[in-house]
């Protein structure tokens, strides 16, 4: 029997694989990028340098809602995991800053999109990464593994969003930080919450930014804070809620210390 979380999964998974077998971009209105191009990504914090850095078929294959990595002080000889790499824009970036000595793991739970971020290493050399198949509420990696956790609009897809943060502890080194971009919602209808469509598109799965913040701290982690924002739906008669994308910023706790 399908649940509906099961549900929710299969149907973002598949929306996502379809746009890689298309060699497409995702361009509806209600996707986490409104259009594609390297002008939106620079809209959305990546530095044309940074973009021009990395292979065009990652950032032909990105999905975001901001550049999670423009606040992260990832260093040399680090292991930093993405969530939802998809073609694995960030991880790419991340790979400059880690270095030779350091990691960075990329998970997405669609096969299509490990496939072709696994392709793009490989054609460009890419020693220092590695892309792995599984769900973020499940994660494939070690506890107490990582330095740096990333995200980029994809924790706003998963309907159990508290395993989410409960698995990032997990794999987080005391000390580790997260840095997450993401979408949340204020005033969603329930009817669009109930849209397998709408959660494809980042929209029915995005949560209150109190009950987004919340839901970290609940997991473990401290010094919570938001450091940017962009407000780019905001309510209206014929549309009464606001969608804003937010980079969040969190820390795991070493023991003993405050």
């Amino acid at each position: 029997m399908t649940t509906k979380h099961e549900e929710i999964r299969k149907n973002v998974s598949e929306f996502y694989a379809g746009l890689i077998r298309e060699q497409g971009t995702c361009c509806s209105s209600g996707c986490c990028t409104p259009q594609p191009g390297a002008g939106v990504a620079e809209a959305l914090g990546y530095a044309p340098s940074e973009l021009a850095s990395i292979p065009r078929e990652a950032s032909g294959s990105s999905f975001g809602c901001g550049n999670p990595l423009a606040f992260a002080e990832v260093q040399p000889g680090e292991t930093v995991l993405d969530l939802g790499s998809g073609g694995g824009i960030d991880c790419f970036l991340a790979a400059q800053r880690v270095g030779p000595c350091g990691k960075v793991i990329g998970l997405d739970m669609t096969q299509e999109m490990v496939d072709r971020a696994r392709k793009t290493a490989a054609e460009n050399g890419y020693g220092n990464v590695e892309f792995r198949l599984g769900k973020i509420e499940e994660m494939p990696v070690e506890s107490e593994s990582v330095d740096w956790i990333i995200s980029n609009c994809v924790i706003n897809l998963s309907p159990e969003k508290e395993k989410v943060f409960a698995e990032a502890y997990r794999v987080l080194k005391p000390g580790g930080r997260l840095l997450i971009s993401d979408v949340v919602a204020e005033g969603l209808p329930e009817d669009l919450r109930q849209d397998l469509s709408a959660w494809a598109s980042c929209v029915a799965g995005a949560v209150p930014e109190g009950e987004y913040l919340g839901m970290i701290r609940e997991a473990g982690f401290e010094r919570v804070e938001i450091v940017d924002r962009l407000d780019y739906v905001t309510p209206s008669e014929s549309q009464p809620f606001q969608l804003s994308s937010l980079r969040v910023r969190a820390v795991k706790a070493v023991p003993g210390k405050r």
